[in-house]
């Protein structure tokens, strides 16, 4: 069963944490693409008093330059929403062709490839991602997108070699070789499409982690530059004002939380939805 099939996404409107996620998911997303569009003002202006507590009109209130809260909250979305999906992308285009080839060739070749995934393992996420930042020049957003998409390779390799090696015994695959078809042509239409489920499941729950991952290192200023829309560096210029205005920090706090919570709840649901025990007990 894939994720495109009508009858998986009845089982995610089934499916309560599944479906849970997707709502707080779509509405973070697309709170963040239209509420900026729509309003009038801009997220950077300055055009009001500072230090607004919450009220009608600015339900997030302002924040120290004046700005309004909520269009900078939502306005932040964007670029934590898109350094993750980009970041995410990039990890799925290194590391499924690289476990794919490991797990395929098996031997030295799947020996090499995992020691160094196991290398990058070793080291704890976001200290690889300072570590890769500082390598690309420093604070940037393509800095950013880099370092974050390179720390989610291995997880993407790991994942595809394990759902090959159990792969590339099955019958389908084994009379594919007989009948003297490529290793390409094998990988391509005959595992590759078979590991979507697993595949897709990871890329959900990593997306969540990415936007994590970003938030952190633009709050250390290792990120998108001072003073942008941006989850990790609004809370990190709330600290200093966290007695007087604790909004400032509360609401790009939660959406960030609820952000990566929708998407692991989604991804958790995903899991059941497509794994093909479940379906059969369905």
């Amino acid at each position: 069963m894939t994720l495109f099939s009508v009858k998986s996404w009845r089982m995610i409107r089934r499916n309560r944490t599944a479906f849970v996620g997707l709502c707080i998911v779509l509405v973070l997303v697309l709170g963040s693409l239209l509420i900026p569009l729509l309003s009038s003002a801009s997220p950077g202006a300055q055009d009001f008093e500072r230090f607004l507590s919450p009220s009608f009109e600015h339900p997030f209130g302002t924040d120290s330059l004046g700005r309004d809260l909520m269009l900078r909250t939502f306005a932040g979305g964007r670029i934590s929403l898109f350094v993750a999906f980009v970041a995410v992308g990039f990890s799925l285009l290194i590391g499924v062709p690289m476990g794919l080839i490991a797990g395929y060739a098996g031997g030295k070749v799947d020996s090499t490839l995992m020691r160094l995934v196991d290398l990058m393992l070793s080291f704890p996420s976001i200290l690889l991602a300072i570590v890769l930042v500082t390598a690309f020049g420093g604070a940037s957003l393509q800095s950013l997108v880099l370092s974050v998409g390179i720390v989610g390779i291995p997880q993407f390799a790991r994942q595809t070699r394990g759902e090959v090696l159990s792969l590339r015994e099955q019958e389908y695959v084994i009379s594919a070789r007989a009948l003297g078809f490529g290793h390409i042509r094998i990988l391509l239409r005959h595992v590759l499409p078979n590991a979507v489920g697993p595949l897709t499941v990871l890329t959900t729950l990593r997306v969540g982690t990415a936007i994590l991952e970003a938030a952190g290192l633009s709050f250390l200023g290792l990120g998108v530059e001072v003073g942008t829309a941006e989850w990790g560096v609004m809370i990190k210029d709330a600290r200093e004002f966290m007695s007087q205005s604790p909004w400032l920090a509360v609401f790009p706090g939660l959406a960030l939380s609820l952000t990566v919570l929708g998407f692991n709840l989604f991804g958790d649901g995903l899991r059941d939805v497509l794994d093909p025990k479940q379906v059969r007990n369905r």
